[in-house]
């Protein structure tokens, strides 16, 4: 990099900031606001539109309050090579033109590995956001992108300690690995008051104090095996027996759900008082108040497993591993699998026994943003020197 950051009237810092999914627009908030609050630094931001549906797209951006892509490449939809490919094919002229100091990756999706790979083969530094999560199950695509990115980025941000001690058994270079905490955490900090004052609970007629779970499922592994899904679905409807279950629905499960019984929630109409009851996407604001006032989460997210970890609320996740075992030893995640009498058995016993009060993981304290941003100013000067 030519040039030196870090003091007002010098040269700034181009950083390209690259995001493509619903987790990633979480991540990527609290960075754009602490970059925005650094002279010394020039934001740029492509959306590469794997996310093209704007419930899970444009809604996320209103309410994390990020600015306007100033490129979208509108990618959509596609296998995992192919979405990959056209991210890298329409990517590389936009890197370019821009020319950035640094092109930032958060998370896990294919858009992460397709912009590194990208910035990496024309030479342009790479930091990765969310480095060294590892869930040891290489059929999972996100695993593949994971290891890959790290391989070759060049500053690798972990938001748990597990990660650095996967980036060092990996070989990485221990000057590249950073532990910073948790960017997913200052998102929840940064929007407190507004999700607070959500009226998600009212409008779906829960009132205060009303218990219900919440649930999500969109991994490939249990919606797209027909047989796997019914399963699944037949054990969150005898869990539903006890009380209402709101499946908010990733749009490319929708289609899936046809055959299973479920009950959708038409507008303005109230939760019943029992049933698995599936609704529309939420926005992020409106779903993190949902998940927030649950009494217990089923899900085979990763992000949410970090939330609920912060938020206090139990959580199941159903898959076999998890790439973040911190919310298991810190907070109140469990690992249950997907076999139906053990969904069942572990969402009564939730429901029946209150757990112990969870504490944050090291870091996990809102600032993570500001300690990544920080470490990419510091490493600036050094290259440019």
């Amino acid at each position: 990099m030519a040039g030196s950051y870090g003091c007002e009237g010098e040269d700034s810092m181009k950083i390209l900031s690259v995001v493509g999914a619903r987790p990633n627009f979480v991540k990527i908030a609290p960075l754009l606001r602490e970059m925005a609050a650094r002279p010394q630094i020039e934001p740029v931001l492509v959306h590469t539109g794997q996310h093209y549906d704007a419930r899970m797209s444009e809604a996320f951006f209103a309410a994390l309050a990020i600015p306007a892509p100033d490129v979208n490449l509108a990618v959509g939809s596609g296998s995992h090579a192919r979405q990959t490919a056209e991210v890298m094919t329409r990517l590389e002229p936009v890197l370019e033109s821009v020319r950035p100091d640094l092109v930032l990756v958060v998370g896990d999706v294919n858009s992460t590995l397709a912009a590194t790979l990208v910035a990496v083969k024309q030479g342009i530094r790479v930091g990765h956001v969310e480095a060294g999560l590892r869930s040891f199950d290489r059929r999972m695509p996100e695993e593949i992108n994971r290891v890959a990115t790290d391989a070759i980025a060049d500053e690798l941000f972990a938001s748990e300690e597990s990660a650095v001690h996967n980036l060092a058994r990996e070989g990485i270079p221990a000057e590249r690995v950073h532990f910073v905490g948790n960017v997913m955490i200052d998102a929840l900090r940064i929007t407190r008051p507004l999700w607070q004052a959500s009226t998600a609970l009212a409008d779906l007629g829960l009132e205060r104090g009303r218990r219900y779970a919440t649930v999500t499922l969109h991994r490939p592994a249990n919606v797209d095996d027909p047989r796997q899904l019914h399963e699944i679905v037949g054990a969150l409807h005898e869990l539903a027996r006890h009380l209402p279950l709101i499946f908010p629905v990733h749009p490319r499960v929708r289609a899936r759900l046809a055959c299973e019984g479920v009950t959708w929630l038409r507008p303005s109409e109230p939760v019943p008082e029992r049933g698995l009851v599936c609704t529309e996407p939420l926005g992020y604001l409106d779903f993190v108040a949902l998940v927030s006032g649950a009494a217990v989460v089923l899900t085979d997210s990763g992000g949410i497993q970090e939330e609920t970890t912060i938020l206090g609320v139990p959580c199941l996740t159903l898959r076999e591993s998890t790439e973040r075992p911190v919310t298991v030893s810190h907070g109140t995640n469990r690992v249950i699998g997907v076999a139906p009498r053990r969904i069942v058995d572990e969402g009564l016993f939730a429901l029946a026994h209150r757990g112990p009060t969870p504490t944050a993981p090291p870091l996990w304290d809102g600032y993570a943003a500001a300690r990544i941003v920080d470490t990419l100013l510091g490493a600036a000067v050094e290259v440019a020197a």
